[in-house]
């Protein structure tokens, strides 16, 4: 009996374990919702390169819309939400047409419908292949979740198309961390098949799917695979192969043009690659996914073909620094960094604007609480658990200190 009543005690964590555990998750949401801090509806920006976004499914149970961080604590407090983590080109929809009668209460004024946002199951709280909610009420023991960086779904491990016979598995450390820092589904790997005409370096721990064949059609060059020979030479420099590039179809529409010169600036004649993409129809004998390494946008291509191929396969963004989950969380941490500093500087001016005897004594009870926190912290020990008692008896020490000066 008295091992089961230990089994059913509540687990304890002593006060530094709890003090890190809210530092952790304060630091993770921070970078989750990308420094916003929840304030004003994002609906005045358009549509956001990225941002985190939420399902009301109380307002919309069709799971075909989304809202921003402000508008999911504003109008939908209390409401089933679900969290989305982030989405590309995005627009709040919070109010418009799919709510019916309920209004925007932070920004009134929208259009009917946010035409180009995109919307997957996610949206309905159903994520992989398998279309299971997360966290699965029906799982003994929650797996973690993988995300695709073009679909933006959300895979269990075992449902990404792999199998014992596979030499490709999940590129991690001997502790079990991920060593890639994007992923490519084996849904979306076909979309991006001419990745395997890249080196190796863009591939996670030097791990690369199938290689992709490209057809030879007349006048195109192909070169050589990341499983082969590399395109850049021993000293590190592009080997540009010879192509005869055909000339661009007079069917390109205006606005992908406009497209291409938003993302480059000024268009790149030389091609990495030496291959017309348009042309060179890349085949694999099986569908994979792709794991790839840090830094891996920054190798890609950014020459007028490529990226006119690019944007005709709806995956511009991969151009885009900005666009990517490690440059998010960068901006993220250095928002968090000012917000602190910006705070650090709010408590100096409130103790400078202070008169000499008030700054003393503010600064005198701080010291005192430090000492006797760090007391406390000293005598006890940290294996154990810090009861309320214990915190009532540092305070009426602080009282019984006080009384004496």
């Amino acid at each position: 009996m008295a091992d089961a009543f230990e089994e059913e005690t509540e687990q304890t964590v002593t006060l530094n374990e709890y003090l890190d555990e809210v530092e952790d998750q304060e630091l993770e949401a921070d970078l989750v919702l990308g420094g916003d801090e929840g304030k004003e509806c994002t609906y005045g920006k358009g549509y956001m390169k990225r941002q985190a976004i939420f399902s009301c499914l109380t307002c919309v149970p069709e799971g075909n819309a989304g809202v921003c961080t402000a508008c999911s604590l504003s109008c939908h407090d209390g409401h089933e939400i679900i969290e989305l983590w982030t989405k590309r080109k995005f627009r709040c929809d919070c109010g418009n047409s799919k709510f019916g009668e309920f209004f925007c209460k932070l920004s009134v004024s929208k259009d009917i419908e946010n035409e180009e946002n995109s919307y997957n199951h996610n949206f309905k709280g159903k994520y992989c292949t398998c279309g299971r909610p997360y966290p699965d009420p029906d799982a003994e023991e929650q797996v973690e979740m993988i995300q695709c960086c073009l679909c933006e779904d959300w895979f269990h491990e075992e449902h990404l198309g792999l199998d014992s016979a596979d030499k490709l598995q999940i590129p991690r450390d001997e502790e079990g961390e991920p060593l890639y820092e994007d992923l490519i589904c084996h849904m979306c790997s076909p979309i991006c098949s001419f990745l395997t005409l890249y080196p190796q370096t863009i591939w996670a721990a030097h791990q690369q799917p199938n290689t992709a064949t490209p057809s030879k059609e007349k006048g195109v060059q192909t070169a050589p695979s990341a499983s082969g020979s590399s395109p850049m030479s021993e000293g590190g420099t592009s080997q540009l192969l010879t192509v005869d590039h055909p000339a661009v179809p007079d069917n390109k529409s205006k606005s992908v043009n406009r497209d291409v010169d938003m993302i480059l600036g000024e268009k790149s004649d030389a091609c990495l690659l030496g291959v017309d993409l348009f042309s060179a129809e890349l085949t694999s004998e099986k569908n994979q996914p792709m794991f790839l390494a840090r830094n891996w946008r920054e190798a890609l291509c950014g020459c007028g073909k490529c990226s006119e191929f690019y944007v005709k396969k709806g995956i511009s963004f991969l151009l885009d620094k900005e666009d990517s989950i490690a440059e998010y969380e960068k901006v993220a941490q250095q928002k968090r960094d000012e917000k602190m500093q910006q705070q650090e500087g709010a408590e100096l001016n409130f103790l400078s604007n202070l008169g000499h005897v008030e700054k003393m004594e503010i600064l005198s009870g701080i010291a005192d609480m430090k000492d006797e926190i760090r007391s406390f912290l000293q005598s006890y020990d940290a294996s154990k658990p810090i009861t309320s008692e214990d915190i009532h008896q540092v305070f009426d020490n602080l009282k019984k200190r006080r009384r004496t000066e």
